[in-house]
């Protein structure tokens, strides 16, 4: 039978509106599976049981009531410790940073309350967002349940965590290079990046979004139609629209279908991944889908310009610091953002650049297929004790080939889980779609999910 911490948000919802299950009940069970994992884990930050349960009472009498305040009344979850909740201070991973309570709530975090979900704490985060780990300055370093010597991925490290751990059914991260697609890859979940501007966020920057970190595509799907609301502090948004989020049955008979295994510059994908991948798109093939091959279109050139752009963003915040919270920053990230201290301003421009430059190869390389099929990362989940998988701060983004595409290009992309390394490790599979086909991705996912293998259970403890 399955303990109420792994019911899916969509499962508890119906729970709730028959009366077979209280908030109540549900946010005590999971508050005990976070007391049981955490202290292995550190998936958390400002985490307040006593007002997840003052939550959770003030659902219960809402569904007693028949009167709801949205989709998630009642749902537990957590949000990343970078979307602002008001009165919390937002570290952004960093013992750099001083401690100010936030003013207000993030949009994110704004549409959560407004909808009446559970919120339990917010999730670590490494030093401004810039790993694929659970390394920090200010948070103890985050784990993999599946593996805890392993890392959880990152830069929404805790809340990959989190979804995996059983930490309620709802979590969300963002991303701006593959922050919420890696960790899920990593720790068996479905992390969608929907489409740039689909989810307000503040302050908005180009490429970044936030979206949710789920165990299913239709807990996804479920808590998009909350966190697309508009919200008008974002004006990089899409205009709002009532898209059909719950609406996932498709065929999958005819569906153009791209196959990349090659992200061009980067690390090379691992066989284990290779091979999962592979089987994964003879599953859509078999289901009648038209898969062909799609070769890589990311260059070296692309890769290091946003490479350089990024470091002088992150020195340029630095810089704003005094000496002795500058001296904090995590010494990993410290040493790489010092790479962007002495460029000229054309060397800066040119990495800039490469942003256009990266969408329209995208998008170019991906027009003529409904999805496209790829790994979430080339490896698996390394050392949690490292700050990404080659744990070189003059190499730092030679695992987001896959991912960092489609954050410039704007196009929606989720990771599902499509198997397990010899020793359990999950990997995650991406399907990417063309721009603002946010449904589409989901359908595919949602028939995906339909067509692999059996899942490992989930590392509850």
């Amino acid at each position: 039978m399955t303990e109420l911490p792994d019911l899916t948000a969509v499962e508890l919802v119906a729970q709730y509106r028959a009366k077979t299950l209280s908030p109540v009940e549900v946010t005590e069970a999971v508050l005990a599976r976070i007391e049981a994992r955490e202290p292995e884990l550190h998936a958390l930050y400002a985490y307040d049981p006593s007002a997840a349960r003052d939550d959770a009472k003030g659902a219960e009498a809402r569904w007693h009531a028949g009167e709801p305040l949205g989709p998630i009344d009642g749902v537990p979850l957590t949000l990343k410790e970078n979307i602002a909740t008001r009165g919390t201070p937002v570290p952004l991973g960093t013992a750099a940073t001083a401690l100010v309570p936030a003013a207000e709530d993030a949009p994110a975090a704004a549409r959560i309350r407004e909808s009446g979900g559970v919120l339990l704490a917010k999730t670590t985060m490494p030093d401004y967002g810039m790993l694929t780990s659970g390394l920090s300055s200010f948070h103890t370093t985050a784990r993999n349940p599946w593996q805890p010597s392993a890392s959880p991925g990152g830069s929404s490290a805790g809340a990959g965590a989190a979804g995996a751990a059983g930490y309620g059914p709802l979590h969300v991260g963002t991303d701006i290079g593959g922050s919420i697609r890696l960790p899920a890859g990593w720790c068996g979940l479905v992390g969608l990046k929907p489409s740039f501007g689909r989810v307000p966020v503040d302050p908005p920057f180009l490429g970044r979004v936030a979206g949710p970190m789920t165990r299913t595509v239709a807990d996804t799907a479920l808590l998009m139609s909350v966190l697309s609301a508009p919200d008008p502090r974002d004006h990089l948004s899409l205009p709002p629209a009532d898209l059909p989020w719950s609406s996932l049955e498709g065929s999958l008979e005819g569906l153009r279908v791209g196959l990349q295994l090659d992200s061009g510059p980067g690390l090379p994908v691992d066989p284990a991944t290779r091979d999962a991948v592979t089987a994964a798109a003879r599953a859509f093939e078999a289901a009648g889908a038209v898969v062909e091959p799609v070769g890589p279109f990311l260059t070296r050139e692309m890769l290091s310009g946003l490479d350089t752009f990024w470091r002088t963003r992150a020195w340029a915040d630095m810089t704003s610091l005094p000496l002795d919270r500058r001296a904090k920053v995590l010494p990993y990230i410290a040493e790489w953002a010092a790479g962007g201290a002495n460029l000229s301003g054309v060397e800066v421009y040119r990495g800039f650049a490469q942003i256009d430059t990266i969408s329209v190869a995208t998008l170019r390389a991906t027009s003529s297929f409904d999805v496209v099929l790829s790994p979430t990362c080339p490896v698996a989940a390394p050392p949690a004790e490292w700050a990404s998988p080659t744990n070189d701060p003059a190499r730092p983004f030679e695992h987001i080939g896959f991912t960092v595409p489609y954050n410039m290009s704007g196009q929606p992309a989720v990771s599902v889980n499509c198997g397990y390394t010899d020793d359990g490790r999950p990997i995650g599979l991406q399907i990417s779609g063309r721009r603002f086909d946010d449904v589409g991705v989901l359908r595919a996912a949602a028939a995906y999910e339909s067509l692999r293998p059996p899942q490992r259970p989930w590392p509850v403890g």
